[in-house]
């Protein structure tokens, strides 16, 4: 310890003769560490987002939406004409067992108005099935009731968003609103959910049952006619097999629409989880990625250390061969050298540290990414960059330790 402790305080006086020297031996690891833990911050940021997207949607989960159809003999886009109706969601929980609730879903930008204020939204018309399908509760208030879907009762419930844009801190419940210049009255409101993986506010949206909106606020006479959707949400109950519900549901929809076996399905099954984990990997991929670019300055660090290395046993070749005329070992030499640039490493790291979390904290701050710093990738980092120090740094000692004292005291 004695010995290890005296290396220490040499290698201290060593590197601080040529302070900038150092400095900038030191500003690879430095950029190296700092970057590495950046990515790291970044990437798990995106990986919560994610997850929390995950969450938003619910579990067990399946988006039934319209395909692809032909008109005229010309093959339309995805989604370019509505082949559901709401009567396929009624059929789905009504004869699909394990499915434990089945959305039918319109939507369309509205806009509403409260008194002297006003704002543009999103409205989903649906059923109580949408808030049970995404496990969605009600802050405050209450949520539909079956008797209101089925009834086109002309009431709404808000998202936290909208809320806060038409009644900033006055109650809400029982206020009326005017929705496309239809009254309804305010029930309830949902509760916070942030911003999808896609950056969009979930919170920036109302919930009115499907027949009013469709009868009064957002129907077209076509719609009305077609009773279209414009997607639907199925939700599998705990334990129940997801791919059995999707198969299930499939067949059931191909039936209903009469589609024969050499035909192509005109609607389509998704599950939104493997949709968001597939998300979630390739932001993974990204970041590690990331780290891998950001790992590289470590390296080159590492050849800056072994340069300086270098440099500093040629500068000290005669300081190295008094040491060994007076007794010191080849073993003390190469420890001597091999602390100097472990030491230059671990400082190095200890300062990119602080960098990169001052980044991590700015990019979040300033760039509104979600970040989050990774405890186990700041000690990584600080363990590679000392690690660093021993691979780079071994040879330079090795070289000064197998220095003969006769020629190192004669060398100019």
């Amino acid at each position: 310890m004695n010995r290890l402790l005296a290396n220490i305080r040499m290698a201290t006086r060593a590197l601080a003769v040529n302070k900038l020297r150092s400095l900038l031996t030191m500003l690879g690891i430095m950029i190296g560490v700092g970057a590495v833990i950046v990515m790291i911050a970044v990437g798990a940021g995106a990986r919560a987002r994610v997850q929390e997207h995950i969450r938003a949607m619910g579990s067990n989960v399946l988006l039934v939406v319209p395909g692809a159809v032909n008109s005229a003999g010309v093959r339309l886009p995805a989604g370019s004409w509505s082949t559901l109706v709401e009567e396929d969601a009624y059929a789905i929980r009504a004869e699909i067992p394990g499915v434990a609730a089945a959305a039918p879903v319109m939507r369309a930008n509205v806009q509403l108005v409260y008194r002297n204020t006003n704002w543009n939204s999103m409205v989903y018309a649906t059923t109580l099935d949408f808030l049970i399908a995404r496990d969605w509760e009600v802050n405050f208030g209450r949520p539909l009731t079956r008797e209101e879907s089925e009834g086109g009762a002309k009431v709404v419930v808000l998202g936290q968003t909208v809320a806060e844009k038409l009644f900033g801190e006055e109650d809400p419940i029982d206020k009326i609103i005017r929705v496309n210049r239809v009254p309804l009255q305010v029930i309830g409101v949902l509760d916070r959910r942030g911003q999808s993986a896609q950056g969009q506010d979930q919170d920036d949206n109302i919930i009115v049952p499907l027949i009013t909106a469709r009868n009064h606020v957002i129907g077209s006479p076509g719609s009305v006619r077609r009773r279209s959707l414009n997607w639907m949400l199925l939700k599998a109950e705990p334990g129940v097999d997801l791919g059995a519900v999707h198969d299930l549901a499939a067949d059931l929809l191909r039936q209903r629409h009469r589609i024969q076996s050499n035909q192509d399905d005109d609607f389509s099954i998704r599950n939104l989880a493997d949709i968001a984990e597939a998300e979630a990997a390739s932001g993974d991929v990204f970041a590690i990625l990331l780290a891998a670019i950001a790992s590289v300055s470590l390296v080159v660090g590492g050849i800056g250390i072994m340069n300086i290395m270098l440099v500093s046993v040629t500068e000290r070749t005669r300081e190295i061969g008094l040491r060994m005329a007076i007794g010191a070992r080849s073993k003390d030499i190469l420890s001597q050298f091999l602390t100097e640039a472990v030491l230059l490493s671990l400082l190095g790291g200890a300062i990119g540290i602080a960098l990169g979390i001052g980044s991590a904290l700015a990019v979040g701050r300033f760039a509104g990414w979600r970040v989050e710093l990774q405890p186990e990738s700041v000690v990584l980092a600080f363990v590679f960059s000392a690690a660093v120090g021993v691979f780079f740094g071994f040879y330079p000692a090795r070289k000064a330790s197998r220095l003969q004292p006769i020629e190192a005291l004669r060398y100019e």
